[in-house]
Parts: structure tokens; C-alpha cells; sequence
């Protein structure tokens, strides 16, 4: 990343503005939807309000209703005369059972009507009783109706001919209408699974559900996988109290995040709860929020259109400046650029014009005087240095070590005369195979003579390679490596061996002997160095040594390209082989091509 902004002041400055732009408006987005999603839980609070104000107007209107019918019950002639009779009358019995049916016959809520009277007597309904899991209070607090008219019990069953029913019973004790002392009690009951039904048909949401509750938080009506007569506590442990009339809490955290709603009914202690996962909020939020994304993604693909568009005419003149700066020589003068603007982008490009021209001219000056510099420097040399004097020199020292029959002497001292001469070489870089191979011939007899009997030499170049041209002063470091780090160091006579072939990748050069060779760790060392910077190796050379290696692979590399370098093979006590491969300079036809690049003989 660092890399591409780097390259680039479009680049910094597009995204510079496009960060700038798009924060405000991701904000904008995240900010209408967090709002949307605000009002769109409101809404659900308030339609799930609404919800259970019309379940409490149903309740009301059958508690009131029930409550109503009980009231006319207890003070019915017929039931009177029944339960202040000492004995039972059929016909009094009969009549009161069809007036029960006729009073439940239209309302499809009650379950049962029971009269109970405090004597022998048996209770009548106007459905047949089998069993009943009823329990009065009386059981529990015997003073109840003392303090309180009717008692509303928690869901139990109840079995009748026509089956088992879950009942809801409204309790209350029947006076005498004259003595105003207990002669019964009342029940009537009403049907659970129609106030169920009524409830499945509210709907919040579409998870969502709605619970009645007693006054114990007991749960009288729900969804069929929660088991009435359970306190909603036992669904959702630490819920804690409702507070005041009604309103709403949440409940739990993430993706179990439930909205609860409450309100309590003012007939009856019973509690309406509206419970809503969070999640349906979401589900309702994803049509706004592809609308939202959609309107961002737009916004945002046309300020960047924009954004690059400006840039792009912004920075245009300095690219092409840029481009002409990096595409220009340094050898050539720079080119003039048009002025299309007099902004401070076209004050820059005249500014840059103006530099040219001074560039140039200064150019010129230092190229002449350099030129004048380096002919003076080299007129100097040649008078501290005059090859043929050194020649000639060395020619009179060989005649006079003849003359006075110092064969060793002359010997060295020809050898050194054509070793000089073939190394200044009139400043050629090239020379042929044999020329390379007769240079090192000179330095190996210079070194017999000052080292006797401690090593020999011997070349096995095909003929036919003889002619070819090559770099000079390639072999002989590689050989003086071999005899100062390999031969030298071990007991007895050694043996060098210079080895030329024709490979299919051009001519192949073996430098080996029979030396100490090296360990591995100093192989791997030198192989890291003919791999490593320039400018690593010139500060490592003078501590580590193997500059010869290093100079003959640069200049294979230099000249012959990345495929030509030195390969090292070397086992701890038994030598070392130098490899290299140059290119063919020959053709297929036998006459020397031209393969060596810029720098020929």
C-alpha cells in the first residue's frame, strides 16, 4: 500500500479525498438506518400495545360478562329455593339445569356451570361432572370471602362426557337472599382453549406471541410449547417486576434479544405480555437496509467517478512532467514542455523549461571540463608510467641475467615482461583463448620458480577453441586462488588442471586442483557472497579475503549476463573446482560472431 501512494501524488490525493468524502456519508447511512431501525421497533411497540389493548377490551368484556352472570345467579329464585331445600327435588333440580344450559347455550367461552350446594345435596351443572382438578381457595386461606366476593382460579382440567377440557373458574360463595348466610357455592368455567384461540389470532410481529398471566405470574394462556400454571420466570429467569400499569423491557442480549410488552388488566389481576424477538426488527430492516446500501454504493461510485475525474485534471501536467523527467536521458538535454496553464502547475512547467535550459548549458561546461581534467591526468601518467620504457627495462634485466648465465633469472623475468605486457594489453578488454591460457602459462612459471616442487600444471582446452575470443584475466585469478588457498596449504606436491570444452550452452572453463579444499560452512559463506549487493561485498572483502572470486564474477556478469557467473564445488580435503560458461562466439559456420555485448577487442 505504502508502494502504490508512494509512486503517486494522484494516488495520495484520490484517496485523501474519496476517505474524506466516504466517511460523512457511511455515517450518513449507518445513522439513517440506526433511525430507521429506532422507528421501526417503536412501531412495533406501539402496534403490539394496540394489540393487547383489544385482547384486554376481549377479557374485559368476558370477565364483566361472567362476573354479571354470577351475580344473577347467586340471586335466582330457582337456585335460592334449590339450595335452601333440606331434600332434593327433581323437578327444582331439572329446572335449574335447563335455565344453566340456556345461560351458556350463546356463549361459546364457558366451559361448565356448577352449583354446589353446602348440604348432602348433589352439586348440579348443566353438563355432567366426572372429575375436577378444581381446588377453592377456602382450602388454603378459609377466611378468603370474608375479605374478598369472588375468586378467579388458576388453569385446571376438567372432565365431562363430552371429554377433558383446561377451565378457568370463576369462584364465589352463594347467600341466602333473607339470612344472608352461606347455602352454596358457584363456579362457572370457562373454556382455556377458546381464550387460546383468541390469543394465536393476535398477532406481533411474526414470531412474536402474546401471554396472559394470573396474578401470580402463573401463565394461563400461551403458545402451545409453554406449559400453563408455570410462572413466566421459569421461560425467562431474572425478568423482573413489571412495573406501573403497563409498558415495555428488554430482555436478554444479541440474537436473543426480546422486546417485552405488558399491561395489566383493571377487571382482574391478570397481566397481558407481548413478547417480541429482536430479530424480527431486523428481518423488517433489511428492505431499508438495501436501500440504504444501494443509495450509499451510488453515492459513493460517483464521488470516486468525480473525485479521479478532477484529480485526473488536476495532476495531468505534472504526470507528463514526471514522465518526461523519468524517461529522459542524462546524457541528452531535457525536453521543453508546452504551457497550457498559468495556475501554479503552469508556473512549475515554465519554472522546469527555465532549469533545462540552464542544465544544459552547465552540462556543456562540465563536459569540457572534465575533458581537459582527465587529458592532463592521463599526460601525467604517462609520463610517470610509460609501458615500452618498462619493456625495455625489463628486457635489459633478462639479457643481463643471460649474460650471466642466471637461466632462473631470465626465465622469471621474461615471464613477468610478457605477464605485464598481455595485462595492459594497449587497454583491450578481449583477447583469444590462447592468449588467456599463455598469460596464465607466465604467471604459473613465475610461481615455480618461487615455489620448486610444490605443485603442477597442466591444460586440457580442445585445439579447436583456440581462436575463439573471451574477456581477459579470467583464468588466471581462479588458478592463483587454487595455489595460494589450496596448494600451498597442503603437504606434499599438488596438481592444477585447467579444463576448456564446447558445452550446448557456449564454452565451459574448470579451474581444479587437489588442495585442502574447504569446509562446508566456508562454501556456503563464499557461495552467499557471490549472490550478495555490490556494496555488502566491499565491506566484507577486506575481512573475509576471496576478492579475486568476486571480481572475476562481477565481470562475468557485467559482461556475458546473470547466466555466466562462477559455480563453486569444494570437498574438506580434497579440492576445489571453479566453473564458468562464456557464450560461443563462433556461428554455425564456423566464423566468429559477435556475442560479447559493447566492450570488443
Amino acid at each position: 500500500m505504502q508502494q502504490w501512494l508512494g509512486k503517486s501524488l494522484k494516488h495520495k490525493l484520490s484517496l485523501l479525498i474519496i476517505i474524506t468524502t466516504m466517511v460523512p456519508l457511511l455515517f450518513l447511512g449507518f445513522f439513517s438506518f440506526n433511525m430507521a431501525e429506532s422507528l421501526t421497533e417503536e412501531k412495533a411497540k406501539i402496534t403490539g400495545m394496540n394489540t393487547l389493548r383489544q385482547l384486554e377490551a376481549y377479557l374485559d368484556t368476558m370477565v364483566k360478562d361472567v362476573e354479571n352472570m354470577s351475580l344473577f345467579l347467586i340471586g335466582h329464585n330457582g337456585v335460592q329455593s334449590y339450595l335452601k331445600s333440606s331434600e332434593s327435588n327433581y323437578v327444582q333440580q331439572t329446572t335449574v339445569i335447563n335455565f344453566l344450559t340456556n345461560l351458556a347455550f350463546s356463549k361459546d367461552y364457558i366451559a361448565n356451570i356448577i352449583v354446589e350446594p353446602l348440604g348432602n345435596k348433589d352439586p348440579i351443572s348443566h353438563k355432567s361432572l366426572v372429575r375436577s382438578e378444581f381446588k377453592d381457595i377456602t382450602e388454603e386461606i378459609p377466611d378468603y370471602y370474608a375479605q374478598h366476593p369472588k375468586w378467579w382460579s388458576f388453569v385446571h382440567r376438567q372432565w365431562t362426557f363430552e371429554g377433558v377440557r383446561k377451565v378457568i373458574t370463576l369462584a364465589r360463595p352463594i347467600r341466602s337472599t333473607d339470612k344472608y348466610k352461606p347455602i352454596g357455592n358457584l363456579q362457572i368455567n370457562l373454556d382455556q382453549a377458546v381464550i387460546a384461540n383468541q390469543f394465536r389470532q393476535a398477532v406481533l410481529e411474526k414470531s412474536g406471541f402474546v401471554l396472559l398471566l394470573d396474578e401470580q405470574n402463573r401463565i394461563i394462556v400461551g403458545p402451545p410449547d409453554m406449559e400453563t400454571n408455570l410462572t413466566l420466570s421459569d421461560y425467562y429467569p431474572s425478568i423482573g417486576e413489571f412495573e406501573g400499569v403497563s409498558g415495555s423491557m428488554d430482555y436478554g442480549k444479541d440474537e436473543d434479544k426480546k422486546t417485552i410488552l405488558y399491561k395489566k388488566m383493571s377487571s382482574v389481576n391478570w397481566k397481558l405480555v407481548g413478547i417480541i424477538p429482536s430479530q424480527e426488527y431486523r428481518s423488517q430492516n433489511q428492505y431499508f437496509l438495501k436501500l440504504t446500501a444501494v443509495a450509499v454504493t451510488v453515492a459513493v461510485v460517483f464521488v470516486i467517478v468525480l473525485v479521479l475525474f478532477l484529480i485526473q485534471k488536476i495532476t495531468n501536467p505534472l504526470s507528463v512532467l514526471a514522465k518526461f523527467l523519468k524517461n529522459s536521458s542524462p546524457e541528452e538535454p531535457l525536453p521543453a514542455l508546452p504551457v497550457k496553464t498559468v495556475d501554479e502547475v503552469g508556473q512549475l512547467i515554465i519554472s522546469y523549461n527555465r532549469l533545462s535550459s540552464r542544465i544544459v548549458k552547465l552540462t556543456d561546461e562540465v563536459k569540457l571540463s572534465e575533458s581537459l581534467k582527465k587529458e592532463a591526468d592521463m599526460h601525467a601518467l604517462q609520463v610517470q608510467i610509460n609501458p615500452h620504457f618498462l619493456y625495455n627495462t625489463l628486457s635489459s634485466i633478462h639479457w643481463l641475467a643471460l649474460m650471466n648465465q642466471d637461466v632462473k633469472i631470465a626465465e622469471m623475468v621474461g615471464s613477468l615482461s610478457d605477464f605485464l605486457r598481455f595485462s595492459l594489453n594497449n587497454g583491450q578488454e578481449y583477447c583469444t583463448i590462447q592468449q588467456e591460457i599463455m598469460h596464465v602459462r607466465h604467471y604459473v612459471n613465475i610461481q615455480k620458480i618461487r615455489y620448486p616442487d610444490k605443485f603442477e600444471f597442466d591444460v586440457r582446452v580442445e585445439e579447436s577453441l583456440y581462436n575463439q575470443t573471451m574477456l581477459k584475466l579470467l583464468l588466471q585469478p581462479l588458478v592463483e586462488n587454487s595455489m595460494l588457498h589450496g596448494i600451498l596449504s597442503r603437504d606434499g606436491l599438488g596438481m592444477i588442471t585447467i579444463y576448456g570444452e564446447r558445452v550446448p550452452g557456449g564454452i565451459r572453463f574448470t579451474v581444479e586442483d587437489d588442495g585442502i579444499g574447504m569446509s562446508p560452512d566456508r562454501l556456503r559463506w563464499l557461495q552467499e557472497q557471490l549472490t550478495e549487493h555490490p556494496q555488502q561485498q566491499e565491506r566484507e572483502k577486506a575481512e573475509r579475503g576471496s576478492y579475486g572470486l568476486r571480481n572475476v564474477h562481477k565481470r562475468l556478469l557485467l559482461h556475458y549476463g546473470r547466466d555466466a557467473g562462477l559455480e563453486i564445488e569444494s570437498t574438506e580435503g580434497a579440492g576445489t573446482r571453479v566453473l564458468f560458461t562464456i557464450p560461443d562466439t563462433m556461428d554455425d559456420t564456423g566464423h566468429e560472431g559477435n556475442n560479447k555485448g559493447d566492450d570488443k577487442p
